[in-house]
This record gives structure tokens, sequence and C-alpha cells, in this order.
């Protein structure tokens, strides 16, 4: 069994720079739709609640490169489960570039930290990470990963 959530993408030539390799910022924003489909996919309860007044703050974000990346690359987006505390969330990213002979080069790697909040946005305070998202993210744990 695979310890991962996985979204797949195709490099499109908007995500690429005038040199022709993928700007640094796509990176991002792929851990951030990777994530998005996660919830829509692993854990509906939790879009309904941020409809309500859950909020996910996003604290920290980090990517490490090791190779580039263009136009038409076939992309997996890996996510899986570093650390789970009362209020916070942390996700390490995979960017694994899949090879036309089906090989697989690893590209890049990443993480997230996120805060569970609930309240008005003026009176936001953090709130225990809702059991609908632990019970998500608990078959992507890594081993190792605290809880």
């Amino acid at each position: 069994m695979e310890r991962y959530f996985e979204y797949l993408h195709t490099v499109g030539f908007e995500e690429t720079n005038i040199v022709g390799n993928v700007y640094y910022v796509n990176y991002l924003r792929w851990q951030g739709r990777c994530r998005e489909m996660f919830l829509k996919q692993r854990a509906p309860e939790v879009l309904a609640d941020l409809q309500d007044d859950l909020k996910l703050f996003t604290l920290k974000v980090d990517c490490e490169f090791f190779a580039e990346i263009t136009a038409f690359d076939e992309l997996a987006i890996r996510m899986n489960l570093i650390e789970l505390s009362q209020t916070q969330v942390q996700f390490g990213f995979d960017y694994v570039r899949l090879e036309p002979g089906g090989g697989e080069t690893l590209v890049a790697r990443g993480g997230q930290r996120v805060a569970c909040m609930r309240g008005p946005n003026t009176r936001t305070v953090p709130s225990r990470v809702p059991d609908a998202l632990v019970q998500a993210l608990t078959p992507y744990q890594l081993a190792g990963a605290r809880s």
C-alpha cells in the first residue's frame, strides 16, 4: 500500500518561464492543488466544515529543487503526513517526473505546515484538527511521523 496521496499533473507552457523551465511558484501552487484534491476525494466532510467556520491557515511552505522540469512533463505530486498535533498538520510533498518508459525521477521535495482555526476573522482562534481530517490522513502517515 502506498503511503501517499497522489495528484497527477501535466506541465503547461503557462507554468514555464522565458528560459523554458517551470517557474518556482508553480511548485507551491501544486502543493495547494494536491491538498485541495485530497480534501475533495478523501475528506469531503472537511470541505463542508470550511464552508462553516473552519479555516486552514498555511503557516509555512518550502520546496527544494533537484532537477528542472519543462512543458509537457508528466508529474505526480505525492503528499504524505509528516506530523499531526492537536491544532496543526505538517504535510510532505514529493514531486516526481513520470518518465515515458515507466521510470520516475524525484525533481523536488517540499513541505507545508497548516493550522486549524475557527471563529470570525476578527476573533479567530486555534482549533483542534477535525476528526474527519485526522481519519483521512492516517493512511498517509510516514513511518516515524509524530502524531
